[in-house]
């Protein structure tokens, strides 16, 4: 019992402590930039995911799709599916993103379990608000999304090209299939 009340405990504490300390403290990689003039409003809806680094919320899913949509509250509900191609079912995330300077930046942090928090960073989108580029915390998370199940040449180039001076290995992308 004095080994749970004097160690135990008080290095649990500390962990949970760092660990929620940590999940407040949203970055955007060194080398990018978030996109300013950023118009949230434009940016809500159906989204589908491209291309992405694989990492183990999204291992072997395909059909992946997020949706954006504005809460009461003014912050932004995330709505994430995707098809699990080995178990052979869809699964969903339901989460929500707050910005993490101004409206007008696109750096966001999105939780799906709370308090835990992850960078979202618009870091390349086109005028018309149909192709973006998004980075995470670090250069372990890429998303390419687009607003069909597509991107053109000339915007996969680019964007590739923006994630490679930010310092992603962009040959870790793996390229989402859209058929069902």
């Amino acid at each position: 019992m004095k080994l749970l009340k004097n160690v135990v405990l008080p290095v649990s504490a500390g962990i949970l402590g760092l660990l929620i300390f940590n999940s407040c403290s949203v970055r955007i990689p060194e080398g990018a930039t978030a996109v300013k003039d950023f118009e949230a409003d434009r940016y809500l809806g159906k989204w589908y995911e491209i291309a992405r680094i694989d990492f183990k919320f999204e291992k072997n899913l395909n059909n992946v799709t997020a949706e954006y949509s504005k809460k009461d509250n003014g912050h932004i509900k995330v709505d994430n599916k995707g098809f699990d191609y080995v178990k052979n079912k869809w699964k969903e995330s339901i989460g929500e993103a707050r910005f993490v300077e101004d409206p007008n930046t696109a750096r966001l942090k999105v939780s799906f379990f709370k308090p835990i928090w992850s960078g979202y960073n618009v870091i390349d989108l086109d005028e018309n608000y149909r192709y973006a580029l998004v980075a995470g915390s670090s250069l372990d998370n890429l998303w390419i999304l687009s607003r069909e199940t597509t991107v053109p040449e000339d915007i996969k180039r680019r964007f590739l090209n923006t994630a490679k001076r930010a310092g992603y290995d962009t040959g870790r992308l793996i390229w989402v299939e859209h058929n069902k």
